[in-house]
């Protein structure tokens, strides 16, 4: 191991350990590591039998220091980031979205996503968050859904274009494995049924829920408004919310508006024991794309 910390031509004496990995090369320079610094040295043998001299020929800056966040990313992600502005400088709610449509390089249409910190802590049952908002735009996505429901709500479900439609011969199917969907609805009277299917739903999110509009008498309009673009949030442990507003392959007014909706309804379902300053944060990104910050302020105060 070198020791010393000068860049300067000077002589430096090496271990028995480093002579014997420099032996078989000492007719010839050699780069070594001191710190951060490559040095280009040559060895020159002497008369000491366990010790050898390196003469430093010259000082070469080592390349400039990867930040620790982006030792593990991609060659493309390490471009784009350059075009962000950093996590820290907050962004007019046009000029956030515009960066990172133009961060977005990936071979596929990559989902737009908000992520919102908010001054709560869902432990407390006054201070959770859990709601839909229906997405002027629309998600960008096909939603497979079904529908649980006897007699005449059956042929409403299949009429308003549900994939799946049934009642006790669905819940079987479902017990089978079948889960070719993205959304259950069901009717009230089917619930008790339902409840069977609480450990197989739950962990998936597919639950029905009053809250969210999947327990209705009118199928047909919520099968509308799941296929429209409505989508479920609801805040992490830590008060995170996280939301998909669309596809990069929007325009710039089209997830401007869905973003808008997003704020609007965070707002609307305030929770009652949320004190204080409610939002903290907000950033967006893309599925494969560095995040832009927001001024909370400019989106809340947002018209479109």
């Amino acid at each position: 191991r070198i020791r010393g910390k000068s860049t300067r031509a000077s002589s430096w004496w090496c271990s028995a350990s480093a002579k014997m990995a420099l032996s078989t090369i000492v007719a010839r320079p050699m780069t070594v590591k001191c710190g951060r610094k490559d040095l280009v040295a040559m060895p020159t043998a002497r008369s000491a039998p366990r010790r050898l001299v390196v003469r430093v020929a010259a000082a070469v800056e080592a390349p400039a220091a990867v930040p620790a966040s982006l030792k593990n990313r991609s060659r493309r992600y390490k471009e784009v980031v350059t075009k962000s502005p950093g996590r820290k400088a907050e962004l007019e709610p046009q000029e956030a979205v515009r960066t990172m449509k133009e961060c977005a390089t990936a071979k596929f249409d990559e989902t737009a996503e908000v992520h919102i910190r908010l001054n709560i802590d869902p432990k407390y049952t006054d201070q959770q968050l859990r709601a839909t908002v229906s997405l002027p735009a629309g998600t960008g996505q096909t939603v497979r859904v079904a529908v649980l429901a006897q007699g005449n709500k059956e042929a409403e479900a299949k009429a308003a274009g549900a994939e799946y439609v049934g009642g006790e011969d669905l819940i079987e199917e479902i017990q089978g494995g079948l889960m070719d969907f993205d959304k259950l609805v069901a009717t009230p009277d089917m619930m008790p049924k339902v409840a069977k299917l609480g450990r197989l739903l739950g962990p998936r999110g597919l639950m029905p829920n009053p809250k969210t509009g999947t327990v209705t008498v009118d199928v047909a309009t919520a099968i509308k408004e799941l296929k429209g673009g409505k989508v479920e949030y609801r805040a992490d442990k830590t008060g995170i919310v996280h939301v998909r507003f669309g596809k990069i392959s929007f325009s710039e007014g089209q997830l401007l508006e869905n973003l808008k909706a997003v704020a609007s309804s965070i707002d609307t379902n305030k929770p009652s024991g949320a004190k204080g300053v409610y939002w903290k944060t907000a950033y967006i990104c893309s599925s494969m794309g560095p995040a832009v910050r927001l001024n909370v302020s400019a989106l809340r105060d947002m018209k479109v």
